[in-house]
């Protein structure tokens, strides 16, 4: 059996597709996740075989173990087969953490070993590169902006590129993590929404009263304080004495944030989401051509682009209509705006177009 892999190797969650010649997907196995940065090589590796034994072991119907040993050479495992009865043509992984060419360059081997994939037929790139996988499916358009707005952000600008490198990278916005950047995400929401009640807790202070409404109760609650002030000694607290991390006590707030902003009505929490929306768009702006006249390598058209959205945000449909929005008061309206919710399985297919018969 022929078979295409494509993997999307998010910060929380690991999913593979295993797609035949003619493009029908056979296979989707997930697990948990697999940032390269985070995990480092050997637990990545480790990861990468377990989903993609899952997956073989659905398209087959018969068990399949991909086990990456200490000496790094594969071994493949295939209960009542001596040989793997499925070829793997091609596959591509998304990797979140997988930020400059050096990083692929480092796992690119061991990737071939441990899914006896050549070189030459596997692609490893940021999951942001995995998202624009649309562009190799579409055939009025060679220019993509791929936008991830989950937890974190980032907006990287492509065009297409070749079988081996199906794209080409232009332009990078943001992608710089919670601490340097992450704006329009949901950490940016989370936070965004804190500062503003803090920066109107100092007004208060200056004898301005100001009307309490439904998403300072929201957060007071959920962190189970009762003042805003209060706020500062949750957010700051060591990761040792809470059950999560920095970002993840501000990306946890989106949800609430929304919910006061597009429910509840609250003017303060539909400003912060604006206030994000904003940024986000700003991001995508960044890598467009600001008027048919500026001519500039590194810069696309929008409208003879397709959008990629990708990320829990990116699918909350008011938020992306406030990006939308920004992008086209700014004069920048895409020719196609597709959310892709499975990544991997856009990737397996745009590996389909640029390798099947070859």
């Amino acid at each position: 059996m022929d078979l295409y892999l494509a993997i999307d190797c998010g910060g929380t969650k690991t999913a593979a597709v295993l797609c035949t010649p003619n493009g029908t997907i056979v296979a989707h196995a997930s697990g948990g996740g697999s940032n390269f940065t985070s995990l480092g090589l050997d637990a990545f590796l480790k990861r990468i075989g377990e989903v993609t034994s899952s997956a073989l072991s659905t398209a087959l119907q018969s068990p399949v173990i991909i086990t990456p040993p200490a000496d790094a050479k594969a071994r493949i495992n295939i209960t009542g087969a001596g040989t793997p009865p499925y070829n793997l043509r091609a596959a591509w992984l998304g990797v979140a953490g997988v930020d400059s060419p050096s990083a692929a360059s480092l796992l690119l081997p061991h990737v071939s070993k441990l899914l006896s994939v050549p070189v030459e037929r596997l692609l490893i790139s940021n999951d942001t590169h995995l998202l624009a996988a649309p562009l190799r499916v579409l055939p009025d358009v060679r220019t993509a902006v791929a936008v991830v707005a989950g937890t974190g952000s980032n907006v990287v600008s492509f065009r297409e590129g070749t079988a081996d490198a199906p794209l080409e990278a232009l332009a990078r916005v943001g992608g710089w993590g919670w601490i340097l950047g992450d704006e329009g995400s949901g950490f940016d929401v989370g936070r965004t929404a804190v500062r503003a009640l803090l920066a109107q807790q100092d007004v208060e202070t200056t004898g301005v009263v100001v009307a309490n409404g439904p998403l300072k109760e929201k957060l007071l609650k959920k962190f189970g304080v009762n003042e805003v002030m209060d706020l500062l000694a949750v957010v700051y607290a060591p990761d040792s004495t809470s059950a999560l991390p920095h970002e993840g006590r501000l990306s946890s707030l989106c949800p609430i944030v929304f919910e006061a902003a597009f429910e509840d009505g609250d003017p303060l929490a539909i400003n912060v989401v604006r206030d994000c929306a904003h940024k986000l768009a700003m991001q995508i702006a960044a890598v467009l051509h600001a008027s048919e006249q500026e001519e500039h390598p590194r810069k696309i058209r929008a409208d003879s682009s397709v959008l990629c959205l990708g990320g829990s945000l990116c699918g909350i449909d008011r938020y992306r209509e406030l990006v939308l929005s920004t992008l086209k008061e700014s004069g920048h309206v895409f020719r196609h705006v597709k959310v892709v919710g499975d990544a991997a399985e856009m990737g397996a297919r745009a590996l389909v177009a640029a390798w099947n018969g070859k």
